[in-house]
């Protein structure tokens, strides 16, 4: 049976709850201390905004925690979309401050790392269809740990994000858009390449604040004061997926992974220790926003037969634009700049981030 750890924190406590969960989810059972630990950090969105991003004390209480038990070897990866911007986020999301304080390595899969041919074991369900040349994965992932620094989410193409679709930043090249069609193939195929190539998977997850609505970014968050933890990335993303209101078998990607024996996604076969989550439940709906509409067209609309003329040409670069000018000079001025204020100046978590 698999087990997620979930615990009730404040800002006051976190840091320890972070180190909490990570024993009631017996990291050190998973991990191998000696293999280096890649920390993979999400960054949504470049811009500070509740729940869209790995949050400074969720980066630090994993830190802490790892040094703690043993694990020195801690480099930190980062990937770059194209719609995000890497190192603007380190700084805005205060990633920064943390790999300052510990020393981390950071390196850049996109500038720093050798890409190579990967031939998985498992069965394929849709990456060679796509990438016809071969499936080509940073080779600095083999042989070692790997830490995913989700929050939780809903997501206008996967329903929700979490565990399983931190991969596919870290995975997957700036072509990783060419995926969008088959979205939930995809991440169980990468999940079958973890397996394959890591010594260890473990997910800490921030619930501090969760996230409905047309996700990653436009999202509308509901303070949750929550931490997650788990060696199953399909359980804990079933789990994330219970709390947002969502029945976790009815997402395709976790549905998929489950009856692929990868791990535990329906909720009743998972052992949840700490807080009791019967009664969470924030409803959530997902939604859409005009990037989203636009997607919908072209990667599962009327238009899915000629994706390749706007996704596989220089003419990606409109749309790219495009959903640059919708998300950072049209939404976050006019509304999510407005939520983030009050988040810094009102709410207890907003005020732990100014700390940093």
């Amino acid at each position: 049976m698999a087990k997620v750890a979930i615990l009730k924190t404040s800002p006051e406590t976190v840091l320890e709850d972070i180190d909490k969960a990570f024993e009631l989810a017996k990291i050190e059972k998973e991990f191998s201390k000696e293999a280096p630990t890649i920390i993979k950090p999400n960054i949504s969105w470049h811009f500070v905004y509740p729940s869209s991003n790995t949050t400074p004390w969720q980066f630090e209480g994993t830190v802490l925690s790892l040094q703690k038990r043993g694990y020195k070897d801690l480099p930190v990866v980062e990937n770059n979309t194209v719609v995000t911007n890497p190192y603007k986020g380190e700084k805005l999301l205060k990633f920064n401050k943390v790999i300052e304080k510990y020393n981390l390595p950071v390196y850049y899969n996109f500038k720093d790392l050798k890409w190579v041919k990967y031939e998985p074991k498992g069965k394929m369900l849709i990456l060679p269809k796509i990438y016809k040349k071969g499936i080509y994965i940073p080779e600095f992932f083999f042989g070692k740990n790997i830490i995913h620094l989700p929050t939780a989410k809903t997501h206008i193409y996967s329903t929700t994000t979490g565990s399983m679709k931190n991969a596919f930043g870290g995975l997957l090249n700036t072509k990783r858009h060419y995926t969008h069609t088959w979205i939930h193939e995809t991440l169980v195929d990468l999940l079958t390449i973890q397996k394959e190539i890591h010594t260890g998977i473990f997910t800490l997850m921030d619930a501090t604040h969760i996230g409905c609505g047309p996700g990653p970014r436009t999202l509308e968050p509901h303070e949750a004061d929550l931490i997650l933890a788990s060696s199953d990335s399909v359980a804990i993303d079933a789990v994330s997926a219970k709390i947002l209101g969502i029945d976790p078998m009815t997402i395709k990607y976790i549905r998929l992974a489950h009856e692929r024996g990868l791990g535990i996604g329906d909720i009743n076969e998972i052992e949840t220790v700490g807080e009791d989550i019967g009664e969470i439940n924030f409803h959530c709906k997902i939604g859409d926003n005009f990037a989203s509409k636009v997607g919908d067209l072209l990667w599962f609309g009327p238009l899915k037969g000629i994706q390749w003329l706007f996704f596989h040409t220089p003419l990606v670069y409109i749309f790219v634009f495009g959903s640059y000018f919708f998300h950072d000079i049209l939404w976050y001025p006019v509304k999510g700049k407005k939520v983030v204020r009050e988040y810094l100046q009102e709410n207890k978590w907003g005020k732990l981030f100014n700390k940093y």
